[in-house]
């Protein structure tokens, strides 16, 4: 049974039972992979999921119920099961089912042409020989991967919304490994775009100059350095500790920012913005996972906070408007909050190098380990064992790791002194996807040898 059928059925069902506030989320997705080890297809894979999950209001109280049946009996026991949750529940939040009357944008998403197993295989295959090509020390171990993904999010409700996105796109992705002097050196490119924006020889290229750039790599010495962090670092320091910018946690006490907006938590030339209509990312979201109309907006304005993201739960307990940022995990999770396109903007420092020469001696950090372990969200502490290049006379010259850097990211965000041109994104994940330009910290301790 298709998801318009089902949904007339859930609705006949709520209506039969006097519900007047209810709720019908159904999410779909489709992930097609091709994985080449050894110069041949190591691994082909398909995985399909559909689900729906109906929430209502009943006797002043929420609860849900989910399926992955789309049949006539599962649209029965979806409205009765989460009448009955309802009626038990011991959760006295306030719950809302939003109404009709939003202005959305209409972004325009990736939606890109599904290639046949055939082209994924050639493209997963092609990126390994290219890597194999990019230079005589590739070993044989290394990886490449080619993966098609779609998925659209339903949602309709009692009180007028009927709402439909979806998204499709392919990713590529290479890891080779590099051998030199008995050792073994790796790194990892992935990239995501509409399949014929993907390039094979861009992708390996990319991968093995930087594991080749890491082969000699030793420690430093222990003691208080200049840190640039590329992009990709700060954006991973952004995912890693995003609860302290989620009204859910703030609201929960695990987010120092609870009750800050409009004070000062970062340096002036810091700017974080979430932007669910990015021009060129893959993530075009025009509402989130309550039917609320998404906006972009500056959560951190030179500086200043601005605002925490909110769902309609967590707005009504700040006395504000939603954010648009009402999120669900998957379609049976419950409603929490998370960004979209969420990103340090770009500064006035210039590129990379410009930052390298301003710094003039330090370390550029290019990789992270432990991020798990040696990271706290709720207090902002980290230790974190590092990767990257030592930075003498303004340029980058010897590859090092092994060494920890500390700090808190609360304190981190004040004591930014540049902020680069050059804006790098990780590879997105669900809704999400993280970026940043290259900063600049001063002083900041490093555990070498």
């Amino acid at each position: 049974m298709k998801y318009n059928e089902f949904k007339e059925l859930v609705t006949a069902a709520a209506k039969a039972r006097g519900l007047e506030a209810y709720e019908l989320y159904c999410t779909e997705s489709e992930e097609v992979a091709a994985e080449v080890l050894y110069h041949e297809i190591s691994s082909f894979s398909t995985a399909a999921h559909t689900g729906a999950s109906f929430r209502c209001i009943h006797e002043g109280k929420i609860g849900s119920a989910a399926t992955e049946l789309f049949t006539a009996q599962e649209a029965e026991r979806i409205v009765e099961a989460a009448m009955e949750n309802a009626y038990f529940t011991e959760n006295t939040e306030s719950a809302f089912i939003h109404s009709s009357g939003d202005t959305y944008e209409n972004p325009d998403p990736v939606i890109t042409p599904q290639p046949s197993a055939a082209q994924l295989e050639e493209l997963a295959l092609a990126i390994q020989e290219k890597a194999y090509g990019c230079d005589s020390r590739v070993a044989d171990g290394s990886l490449s991967e080619a993966a098609f993904l779609r998925s659209s999010v339903s949602l309709s409700n009692s009180r007028g919304l009927d709402l439909t996105r979806s998204r499709a796109y392919c990713l590529a992705a290479c890891n080779p490994s590099v051998k030199e002097a008995g050792e073994l050196y790796d790194s990892i490119e992935i990239k995501a775009a509409a399949f014929q924006d993907l390039n094979p020889q861009d992708i390996a290229s990319k991968a093995v100059k930087d594991a080749v750039s890491t082969i000699g790599a030793d420690t430093v010495e222990s003691g208080r350095y200049h840190l640039i962090f590329s992009g990709k670092m700060t954006a991973t320091l952004l995912s890693t500790f995003f609860s302290a910018f989620s009204g859910v946690d703030a609201q929960r006490g695990l987010s120092l920012w609870g009750g800050k907006e409009g004070e000062t938590v970062a340096a002036p030339m810091v700017t974080i913005t979430d932007n669910p209509f990015l021009e060129g990312s893959m993530i075009q979201v025009p509402f989130d996972s309550e039917g609320v109309a998404t906006r972009c907006k500056n959560v951190i304005e030179n500086g200043r906070l601005v605002t925490l993201l909110h769902n309609l739960t967590t707005a009504a307990k700040a006395g504000i408007s939603s954010t648009g940022n009402g999120s669900r995990p998957g379609y049976a999770s419950a409603v929490t909050v998370a960004p979209y396109n969420f990103y340090m903007e770009k500064g006035g420092a210039g590129s990379r190098e410009d930052i390298l020469r301003e710094a003039g001696s330090g370390i550029y950090i290019t990789q992270f380990n432990g991020l798990h372990a040696g990271a706290n969200p709720i207090t902002g502490d980290f230790s974190l064992s590092s990767a990257g290049f030592l930075v003498e006379n303004g340029e980058l010259t010897r590859p090092v790791k092994n060494f920890t850097i500390s700090g808190n990211f609360y304190e981190l965000l004040k004591s930014i002194s540049l902020v680069g041109d050059d804006l790098e994104f990780q590879t997105p994940k669900g809704d999400s996807c993280f970026g940043a330009p290259t900063i600049l910290v001063k002083d900041m301790p490093v555990a070498g040898k």
